[in-house]
């Protein structure tokens, strides 16, 4: 059993709502295996099914100044910021699948949920940050100590269609988080964002860095999902693995 990983750089969150939707069509028709997609995105600010539209502070003038798009979306979950330097991931996974805790004929999207934290959490203990998670938060968090509240370092919110997911994960890596300002992240609004830059220690266990992040999320999902990892060179690679084989022949 393997995902398909494909990391595609920075692209727009428009480009990458595409591209989930062919994959997503894919794995729907049987066509192609799970797959992992890791990107960034320009920043951009998307609305879950639950988001109130006055959990974003800014001004829509503000945010037009910036470049910032706003994007209603399908995934659970309330108002959320991209942006450079975090690390976004993309899971297109059928639940009916063969999973780790699956019970019945389909892993519940909490449980899925529950394994994409894991895999995270995982990944910022890489870097020597210990995180968590925190009952009735979705996400990752960082650990409380003394007057320090705990705080949010990555966010989760999914969709589910026919038992196949979308959506996924923000993990703040090198993030400005000046952005968050923008929000009210995910609606919660006593307890602060963070990013991997910020909670290591000096000198760090490992640097914090896109291109590390990318390798330590890819190996985490790879160890909780129990799956080879089989790097993909392009979203092309994955749909038309035949075609492609052919021509290079």
């Amino acid at each position: 059993m393997f995902f398909h990983l494909l990391q595609l750089g920075r692209v727009s969150y428009t480009e990458g709502l595409r591209v989930q939707a062919e994959l997503i069509a894919a794995r729907k028709a049987g066509i192609i295996a799970d797959t992992l997609v890791l990107l960034e995105h320009p920043p951009v600010l998307t609305l879950g099914r639950n988001a109130r539209r006055d959990n974003i502070l800014a001004t829509d003038e503000f945010l037009a100044s910036k470049g910032v798009e706003i994007h209603e979306v399908n995934r659970g979950g309330d108002v959320t910021y991209h942006g450079p330097g975090q690390l976004v991931g993309y899971p297109i996974v059928d639940l009916r699948g063969d999973l780790p805790g699956k019970k019945g004929p389909h892993l519940g999207p909490v449980d899925f949920v529950r394994l994409m934290e894991e895999a995270i959490i995982r990944t910022c203990r890489n870097f020597g940050v210990q995180a968590q998670r925190i009952c009735g938060r979705t996400g990752v968090w960082t650990l409380a100590g003394g007057s320090v509240l705990e705080k949010k370092v990555a966010a989760i919110g999914v969709h589910v269609s026919q038992g196949v997911t979308s959506h996924g994960f923000a993990l703040n890596v090198t993030t400005d988080l000046r952005d968050f300002d923008w929000i009210v992240p995910c609606g919660i609004t006593d307890r602060a964002a963070t990013s991997l830059e910020l909670e290591v220690d000096d000198p760090p266990v490992l640097a914090p860095t896109m291109e590390n992040a990318r390798n330590s999320i890819a190996r985490n999902f790879g160890t909780v999902f129990e799956r080879q990892m089989l790097h993909a060179e392009s979203l092309d690679a994955i749909l038309h693995p035949a075609i492609l084989d052919a021509t290079v022949r």
